[in-house]
């Protein structure tokens, strides 16, 4: 990885406001949700409710209605794109990102090779678009009727090929806040009215990139997406960039213009969902986790809802049958807890008006 000896250093402070800012969490957007949806390159979602809680966390008056008319009108979608996940995505970015990391896609069906023996993909293809086109299926009945044409192919596999082939989104009434639906697909193009567009080039999405996650390295912007080979674009753009360095050296991209606040800028307490992408969209992710801290907000595969406090995670919580319960990574003074108590009274109003919930920290979580 390049390293540079002139430019100026930016700790994990600095890095962990700039961060936060961009990605709306050191004070409430006024943006609307489309905006936001927009700006963040996306929401991860492979639950229903982390997009919602996403932006309960970063806007100023949001309520889960506006997100869920946005998924009713088509505006925005849930589509498999960055890093094999589920995303919630404007139509635009459903109809351009999902070309840019389609490769990574295809790359994706090597460790299916077995099952797929004999498939032609590209037929495989063309059969699944006929079927979620005449209506939307589920994952289940789509490889109930590929497994005919294919026999000795394992369905799972088949099922994943006809994922990893297609843009496919999951409809409404999955999705929607408050509304219990199953995963039923079509394609992007099909729910959406709108024909497949030219991919997004690469140098305007490092740019769409740097201004929600930077500052940044090459490596970073090549987990977040999924993607490999991307130093090309930022060597092109670095004529039109800052650049700076982390406190190992790893040389940083960033907009000239884009914020960059003083790392002494209080950073408020933030209730984040599970997979929430400033935990994710980073090769070093010291700037929201500490050392110490690594790996605290996963178990095996599932991620817990995490708490930034000053910024950098220290604690989980979740929301029970009566409470929500905060569980902090150490002790926290009076104000701390107060301030703390007030986000999520602020969360709580947001999301649950009607339902009535104790606020209570739990022990403290070595």
């Amino acid at each position: 990885m390049a390293k540079t000896t002139t430019a100026p250093v930016l700790g994990a402070r600095a890095l962990n406001r700039a961060t936060l800012q961009r990605q709306l969490l050191l004070h409430r957007s006024p943006l609307n949700a489309r905006q936001a949806v927009s700006h963040l390159l996306g929401l991860q979602a492979q639950n229903v409710k982390p997009p919602y809680y996403a932006l309960a966390a970063r806007l100023d008056g949001f309520r889960p209605e506006q997100l869920s008319r946005l998924m009713e009108d088509r505006s925005v979608a849930r589509i498999v794109t960055l890093r094999s996940t589920i995303h919630t995505h404007t139509a635009d970015d459903c109809l351009t990102l999902r070309p840019l990391v389609q490769p990574a896609r295809e790359r994706e069906l090597t460790a299916f090779r077995k099952g797929l023996t004999g498939v032609d993909l590209g037929r495989l293809a063309a059969l699944a678009r006929d079927l979620v086109e005449e209506r939307p299926r589920t994952l289940k009945e789509l490889r109930e009727e590929l497994r005919p044409h294919w026999p000795d192919a394992d369905p799972q596999a088949l099922g994943v090929a006809a994922r990893c082939t297609l843009p496919l989104v999951q409809v409404t009434p999955r999705g929607l806040w408050g509304v219990s639906g199953q995963v039923a697909l079509t394609t992007a193009e099909h729910w959406l009215g709108r024909p497949t567009e030219p991919p997004a080039g690469p140098d305007a999405t490092v740019l769409r990139y740097l201004a929600a996650f930077g500052p940044a390295s090459v490596k970073d912007m090549q987990t977040w997406a999924g993607l490999t080979r991307l130093r090309d674009a930022f060597e092109r753009l670095r004529p039109r960039l800052l650049t700076f360095r982390d406190e190992q050296g790893v040389e940083l991209f960033d907009l000239p213009d884009a914020p960059r606040p003083d790392p002494d800028t209080p950073a408020p307490p933030r209730f984040l969902p599970e997979f929430d992408n400033l935990l994710l969209s980073h090769a070093d992710r010291s700037r929201v986790v500490p050392p110490e801290h690594r790996g605290r907000s996963w178990q095996g595969n599932q991620a817990y809802r995490t708490l930034l406090v000053d910024g950098f995670l220290a604690g989980l919580w979740a929301l029970e049958r009566d409470a929500l319960v905060i569980e902090p990574f150490t002790a926290l003074s009076k104000g701390r807890r107060t301030e703390i108590t007030a986000e999520a009274e602020h969360l709580l109003a947001t999301l649950h008006p009607d339902a009535s919930y104790d606020i209570r920290f739990g022990t403290v979580r070595r």
